[in-house]
């Protein structure tokens, strides 16, 4: 227990004190603070005052009703009635006396009609409220022509009344779905850069230990098996600290910003609100889910000695998480089609999948329990296999890369 303790602390210090992990975790934590703070951020770069736009009324009959429109959409931009030429308006737009210019008249069939002019047209924002005004201007000047009522017109134009209601009365309502449905993007996120990150890092220190033949030292004052499962476990604890430290200063911010935190993306991950139960299954089958892969890391990382072999070995794994993760982003707006349902059975898939199905339907706890059940056995039986391929792995120098390998572990594991 000594030996694994003291490989464990060793694996978590020497990551815990590289460049890459504090730069990495500093660059989170300021994302999380940008994150809490961006309408600060927003406001910083914004102007408080409206931006000018010079309008040319060649109807004459057109300003007033687009500047009554454009008022009540937007107050980022004010219409200003231009007396000038259309070629003063243009200069005074390259003059940055207004951001834009704006020319309005009537077509042959008497309806509205604009041309835009400004230094750089990248920015749409502006055109497109100034389009949308319009084109409901024209519609009330066609439907007028045509004789038809402007009270009919909005009638015809107002939403359909379309209630959806669940006869199963366990089924969750559309707003718990939205939240679950927050709370599972970010624990799809959260699974898949883990396994990507802290699964790479395990199989690159077994090659750099390989490389630099420490391993022949570790191996002789403790077993491989304990070797093996102290870098899981080291590398998991230091994972957990870059999460709990994000995690807490993203805490720390909702607390202290609690009134600012509200409406849009905020409403809808929808943290607030979810039950202890999701919460929980988040836990266990990122656990789960970590160790699996991590167990398997380890595996693949023994089998190579040279660090430009790693990403190949690795590749296997990266497939397996990235289709996971991509039948989770499809599951998100069909969590009950039957590629899901099958796949959160599939241990390499399940710790996504699974969760998905548990934080937005409504399933039956013996669905769950099957899933976590072969999960573990997966991960046991791994932790088999994969100890005695790191055993003999870690003894196999020269270059290699390939899944031939695996017989030779296996074979090197028996002679000891």
């Amino acid at each position: 227990m000594n030996k694994f303790g003291t490989i464990m602390a060793y694996t978590y210090m020497t990551r815990f004190k590289t460049k890459s992990f504090l730069i990495s975790t500093i660059l989170s934590l300021l994302f999380v603070y940008a994150v809490a703070n961006v309408q600060t951020i927003i406001d910083v770069f914004t102007s408080d005052e409206a931006e000018e736009i010079a309008v040319l009324d060649q109807s004459g009959e057109l300003f007033q009703s687009l500047e009554e429109k454009v008022e009540g959409t937007s107050d980022d931009m004010d219409l200003v009635a231009f007396d000038g030429t259309e070629e003063a308006g243009k200069k005074a737009v390259k003059d940055e006396g207004y951001s834009a210019f704006v020319t309005l008249s009537r077509n042959s069939k008497q309806l509205p009609q604009a041309a835009y002019y400004a230094n750089n047209i990248t920015e749409t924002g502006q055109q497109s409220v100034i389009k949308q005004q319009l084109q409901q201007m024209k519609i009330a000047v066609a439907t007028e022509q045509a004789g038809i009522d402007q009270a009919t017109i909005s009638e015809i134009y107002e939403p359909v009344t379309f209630n959806t209601m669940s006869l199963d009365e366990d089924a969750k309502t559309s707003e718990e779905l939205n939240q679950a449905r927050g709370i599972v993007y970010v624990m799809l996120f959260l699974l898949y850069l883990s396994v990507l990150i802290y699964g790479n890092m395990i199989a690159t220190d077994i090659a750099t230990e390989k490389s630099s033949r420490v391993m022949e030292i570790l191996i002789s004052s403790a077993s491989p098996v304990t070797h093996m499962f102290a870098k899981i476990i080291g590398t998991a604890l230091l994972g957990l600290t870059q999460i709990a430290a994000i995690a807490g200063l993203g805490y720390v911010m909702l607390v202290v910003k609690r009134d600012e935190l509200t409406g849009g993306i905020f409403d809808y991950f929808g943290l607030q609100n979810a039950s202890a139960s999701v919460f929980i299954y988040a836990i266990v089958f990122f656990v789960l889910g970590y160790l699996l892969y991590a167990t398997l890391a380890a595996m693949l990382g023994s089998l190579v000695s040279r660090l430009e072999d790693v990403q190949q070995m690795m590749l296997p794994m990266t497939f397996l998480v990235m289709i996971a993760f991509f039948i989770a982003i499809f599951g998100l707006g069909m969590p009950e089609s039957m590629i899901v349902k099958v796949s959160s059975y599939i241990p390499f898939f399940s710790p996504m999948l699974m969760f998905l199905r548990v934080g937005m339907l409504d399933i039956p706890v013996w669905e769950i329990a099957i899933s976590i059940g072969i999960l573990v056995a997966t991960i046991a039986l791994f932790a088999v296999i994969g100890a005695r391929i790191y055993k003999g792995g870690v003894l196999m120098y020269g270059p290699s890369a390939t899944f031939k390998d695996f017989k030779k572990a296996i074979e090197l594991s028996k002679k000891e």
